[in-house]
């Protein structure tokens, strides 16, 4: 008998109280484990997600990579793990779309487009769409994988996973993510997801600060991990 897989989903948050319960409340019942790892927030996320049914976590040390390396620590056995926002921006019950590639053997990893369907044009800022093209086109420039976005909403096998080695602690774990995959040909697909409008201010692309120290940060690990693969052939 094939045996049952075990699904986590890690959710980093920081100050996501108005949201964090409509997201742990639409993931689907089939997932296993939802772990939630509060960032250091300052008002209630951590008490909503442990009243919707979450397993939470305290990473105080800032840093979007910092929170989901902090959440697969807590992992003990897991075949796949689906790494979700916290501000109801993305949309859980369309988690089937990335899970099933992974689990039916067709994809090692599945990245969930926002740009692939038609979205409202509000719900991605045009900060974060030019650098998503920006660095897309860059990643496949150097390692002509194409990719479509480096959205949050994704999912990965755990040994995958483990392959990647990721280190990164803040802004760039998605795209050290996409970046290292293309490096170690893992089997990559993206899927079309839905995409609304966030829950409050994005920490990110809602400031000016926040929009140049990621698409720095961004840059930064695209060019880095090709100095590393030139340096090391």
């Amino acid at each position: 008998m094939k045996p049952v897989p075990h699904i986590t989903t890690i959710i980093p948050a920081l100050n996501e109280e108005a949201s964090i319960g409509k997201v742990i409340a639409a993931i689907p019942n089939w997932v296993n484990e939802i772990i939630v790892v509060d960032n250091g927030s300052s008002d209630n996320t951590a008490g909503v997600a442990k009243e919707a049914g979450a397993t939470v976590i305290s990473e105080p040390r800032r840093g979007y990579g910092q929170a989901c390396q902090r959440g697969l620590a807590h992992v003990e056995a897991s075949d796949v793990i689906v790494f979700l926002d916290a501000d109801y921006s993305d949309y859980p019950d369309e988690m089937d779309l990335l899970v099933e590639p992974i689990l039916s053997g067709q994809a090692d990893m599945v990245v969930g487009s926002r740009t692939l369907l038609g979205n409202p044009r509000d719900s991605l800022t045009p900060q974060q769409r030019a650098g998503n093209r920006f660095a897309c086109a860059l990643i496949h420039l150097i390692w002509r994988t194409r990719y479509t976005d480096l959205g949050p909403f994704r999912a990965i096998s755990r040994s995958a996973l483990e392959l990647l080695d990721l280190r990164d602690q803040d802004f760039g774990w998605t795209v050290e993510m996409q970046v290292k995959a293309s490096q170690r040909k893992l089997c990559v697909r993206e899927v079309p997801v839905s995409y609304r409008r966030r829950i409050g201010q994005s920490k990110i692309s809602g400031t000016l600060k926040g929009t140049v120290l990621a698409g720095t940060k961004i840059i930064y690990v695209i060019l880095a991990a090709m100095i590393g693969q030139r340096f090391a052939q």
